[in-house]
């Protein structure tokens, strides 16, 4: 057997150097919580909160989907790491949660340092921009395991939030409304169903959708609503505030529905949907029935807030004024299987 190094299986070690050096100036920065240097085996993050009485860690991990794929693969790097970190901050959102910090992991087949320090780069700039911090995480390269120009993406973000304000749901009453905040496109869910689209029309990548191409429509990045939640948390609205709900894979049913407390349903109003073009066109391009569409996608509806009745107005003067267009989009009935029940049609 002739003499072998690790560069020679596949793994250069001085490619992941130079990437780890990239790296330090965008890790770590910007919260003296992190008492950790960048390079440390593990991440140090000091979590006493002397305001709050019984303060409850929130954690999610999650990973962006075949999304990240296509968008890699396209150069949309930071549009990716957006979609991640957005998505992550999101889930804890809707659980009351104030974002602290978030862990990455980059798999890829072939190191890339130049694309390495951009996902880095992009994902420390996604969670600033979310009120957290990169603290750290893995990179590491599998060749042989991963295929060469693949990224894999995950990651898991921790948040904090008081015992006695979580939002879980539990406060939902008969006749609350429900809120939409809309969507800006696809988000990180139904890729695998577009993925067949553009596999038996590949021409479809380059049709234009009111002047914009049918790929750039559907990577536009999953859209964040810290903006638009977080300052409820401490605002007088707080008190009608009684439940979110991220609308991701499932759909608007499918997310809904685990807010809903025992002897209540939630009734949505198809009618009152504010449909996107981009799932417009997949309807006209696909035939695909609306129950299947609506269990596919967020069909326009990024997130579900479900609030006291008489508060519905002051809510969604709210949310325009943080620039996400709020409506009432149905109600909170009684019932007893904790369903979403669908009434009337979709506006196509």
């Amino acid at each position: 057997m002739s003499k072998l190094t690790y560069a020679g299986s596949g793994v250069d070690i001085n490619a992941a150097d130079a990437a780890k050096k990239g790296m330090a100036e965008f890790v770590a920065q910007g919260s003296p919580r992190v008492l950790n240097r960048v390079g440390a085996f593990a991440s140090l993050f000091d979590i006493r909160f002397p305001e709050m009485k019984h303060p409850v860690l929130v954690c999610k991990t999650e990973e962006p989907g075949s999304k990240q794929k296509l968008s890699i693969g396209r150069g949309k790097v930071e549009g990716i790491c957006s979609d991640m970190i957005n998505h992550l901050t999101n889930d804890i959102l809707v659980m009351g949660a104030t974002p602290l910090a978030v862990q990455d992991a980059i798999i890829c087949g072939k190191l890339e340092p130049d694309i390495v320090s951009r996902l880095v780069k992009g994902i420390a700039a996604a969670c600033r921009e979310n009120g957290s911090v990169l603290t750290g995480g893995e990179t590491s390269e599998q060749p042989n395991v991963v295929e060469a120009g693949t990224y894999i993406l995950t990651s898991s973000i921790i948040g904090i939030a008081e015992k006695d304000e979580i939002i879980d749901g539990s406060a939902i009453k008969e006749g609350d409304a429900v809120l939409a905040l809309p969507s800006n496109g696809i988000h990180t869910n139904g890729y695998s169903f577009l993925r067949r689209m553009m596999e038996d029309d590949p021409e479809i990548e380059e049709l234009q959708i009111e002047g914009e191409s049918f790929m750039d429509a559907i990577l536009r990045p999953h859209k964040s609503y810290y903006g638009a939640l977080h300052p409820l948390f401490r605002s007088p609205l707080k008190k009608a505030l009684r439940g979110m709900a991220h609308i991701t894979g499932g759909g608007i049913a499918g997310n809904l529905n685990r807010i809903l407390p025992v002897g209540l349903d939630a009734e949505i109003d198809l009618s009152r949907l504010r449909v996107l073009p981009i799932f417009d066109f997949i309807k006209k391009k696909t035939e695909t029935d609306d129950l299947e569409l609506l269990k596919t996608f967020n069909m326009g509806i990024g997130m579900t807030v479900v609030v006291k009745a008489a508060a519905a107005d002051k809510f969604i003067e709210h949310f325009r004024a943080a620039g996400a267009d709020a409506y009432v989009l149905g109600k909170i009935v009684a019932g007893g299987s904790q369903k979403v029940n669908f009434i009337n049609e979709i506006p196509w």
